[in-house]
């Protein structure tokens, strides 16, 4: 695949830019291009859709995309070092991919995407998990794009699907099943990546639902999971007593015992807990 679009190989992109990998920015480059397709084909049609990409690196996951026919990619790379090599992509693609230099948590992206979007992304390591919150929870729902499909390290994509009662199970499975199907759609080994990282990765996919599951305010909806779940270990009556002295009862009324641990209560009875206490 790596002459697919008569552009060179990742490696030599790599090399030609001198693009090593920087710790500090969360960079793992995935050099395989066969991956990356298999990646763009697992977010479904793209060819009606803009692609929103954050963190293309030398671009192979952009190639990806395009290769597989999305209307219009937007890559936002931090990284000026990288900018060379996406211009030849976007050569190699007239009109079809525009690069955005800046920070995606401090960039309005909303303005370069045209409905419908789907956002698809080797996310870096080091902001993967406030990108997936910030995306998860916009000023209205259904949000501009219908689905994610996102690479994460194993443990974080474990934590996105985590049903109640299992190891992994917390907020952020709690705030992303709330309004979304989440599951795991492939995993890769270290060694598919440069340089290797010390753990597996795997893609998420998140498609967005009409409404959440269960009505209820978000922000409050935070606030519940969050002192439930910093105080895993604690009973629920301990680690909420400061969201109201009358907790124990709240809880009793809901029939959810207060002796219970956060990982052993389900979504929809969060969901009621953040509307008794809003």
């Amino acid at each position: 695949m790596g002459t697919i679009d008569g552009l060179p190989p990742l490696r030599e992109v790599i090399r030609a830019h001198d693009l090593v990998a920087k710790k500090q920015l969360g960079q793992n480059f995935l050099l395989d291009l066969n991956l990356t397709a298999k990646i763009a084909r697992s977010a479904g049609d793209l060819t009606a859709c803009d692609v929103l990409e954050v963190g293309p690196g030398p671009g192979g996951l952009t190639r990806g995309l395009l290769a597989e026919g999305a209307r219009h990619v937007v890559a936002v790379e931090k990284d000026a070092r990288a900018l060379p090599a996406l211009a030849e992509i976007a050569a190699a693609y007239p009109g079809r991919l525009t690069v955005l230099h800046g920070d995606a948590l401090e960039l309005d992206l909303t303005q370069h995407l045209k409905p419908p979007v789907k956002i698809v992304a080797n996310l870096p390591y080091n902001v993967g998990t406030e990108l997936l919150i910030r995306w998860l929870s916009p000023p209205v729902w259904p949000p501009i794009w219908s689905s994610l499909t996102l690479m994460f390290q194993k443990e974080v994509a474990e934590r996105i699907v985590a049903r109640p009662r299992t190891e992994h199970y917390g907020r952020l499975a709690l705030l992303a099943q709330w309004r979304c199907e989440a599951r795991i759609v492939m995993t890769l080994p270290p060694e598919a990546f440069t340089p290797t990282p010390k753990v597996h990765s795997a893609v998420v996919q998140l498609t967005a639902l009409p409404a959440p599951r269960f009505p209820c305010d978000f922000v409050v909806l935070q606030r519940v999971t969050a002192m439930a779940f910093n105080q895993r270990r604690k009973m629920l009556r301990a680690s909420l007593k400061a969201l109201r002295p009358d907790i124990e009862t709240v809880l009793e009324s809901l029939g959810i015992p207060p002796t219970a641990r956060a990982e052993e209560i389900g979504l929809e009875q969060f969901c009621a807990l953040a509307r008794a206490v809003s």
